[in-house]
Formats: C-alpha cells, sequence, structure tokens
C-alpha cells in the first residue's frame, strides 16, 4: 500500500509594492494611476504590463514626469550631477529636452564628467580582464609543466 502525498499548498504569487513596480517600469509612482499606487503588483501583471503597456503607462514612459535615474540618464549624467546641477525633482520630456537643447554650463561639464567615468571603468574592465588572461595562461602553462 502506497503511502498518498501530502497536498502541497497552492503557489501564492510574487507581489510587490507599487513603489518597486514603479521602479521596475522605470515611472514616478506619483504620476500612475491610483489603483496602481494603492495596489500590489504580481509578478505577471508586472510582465504583462512590460510586455503590452497600458495607455497610461505609454504615455508616462514618453511624456513624463520621469523619476530622477530615468531623467539622468536621458541627459547622459549620473543621479549626482543632477542634483550638482540643482535639479532635484522629477522632469517631463519636454522639460528635459529643453535643457538639451539650452546646454546650461553644469550640464555640459556633467556630461563630459560622466564621459570620462565611463571611458575609465572600460579602461578598468580591459586591464582586469588582460590581467585574468594572463593569469589563465600562467595556469595552464604550469599545468603543463607538471
Amino acid at each position: 500500500m502506497t503511502t498518498p502525498k501530502p497536498k502541497t499548498p497552492a503557489k501564492t504569487p510574487q507581489t510587490m509594492k507599487p513603489a518597486t513596480a514603479a521602479k521596475k517600469l522605470g515611472v514616478l509612482l506619483q504620476a500612475a494611476p491610483v489603483e496602481f499606487q494603492e495596489g500590489v503588483v504580481s509578478r505577471d501583471e508586472l510582465n504583462a504590463l512590460q510586455a503590452d503597456p497600458p495607455q497610461w503607462l505609454a504615455d508616462l514612459r514618453r511624456n513624463g514626469p520621469h523619476p530622477r535615474p530615468v531623467v539622468a540618464a536621458k541627459l547622459g549624467v549620473s543621479i549626482s550631477g543632477l542634483a550638482r546641477g540643482g535639479i532635484t525633482e522629477s522632469l517631463t520630456t519636454e522639460q528635459i529636452d529643453a535643457l538639451l537643447a539650452e546646454g546650461p554650463l553644469w550640464l555640459q561639464h556633467e556630461r563630459a564628467t560622466q564621459t570620462e567615468v565611463r571611458k575609465e571603468t572600460a579602461r578598468i574592465k580591459e586591464k582586469h580582464q588582460q590581467e585574468a588572461a594572463k593569469q589563465r595562461a600562467r595556469t595552464g602553462s604550469d599545468r603543463q609543466s607538471r
């Protein structure tokens, strides 16, 4: 006689707070519809929003207001660079475009700084890759000589 298998409880879907979901969607929570702000979002719902965004999400992504990480990315600066430039609030796409067209001195400086940071990061990554390749080559030749 076989022992019956215990019933496993149905899996409860993973959920997240609206703030987390908004961050993953790249939108400002305060600009989202009230239903979104006050509910919880399951992983499946988040995937559905990403795959087929409703009109409100498409509009927010297109026009803003955008959260600071998105503003920084659109301007080509760091979040710290935004703060140094006096930008502490979210901006709309129109405001971002106006800043890019105006090209204030702080923005030019921060974009140049960001470019240098990216170059230095790439240089360090390349150096580490070369060192790792040398280490692998040494390890391989040590094994062959044994």
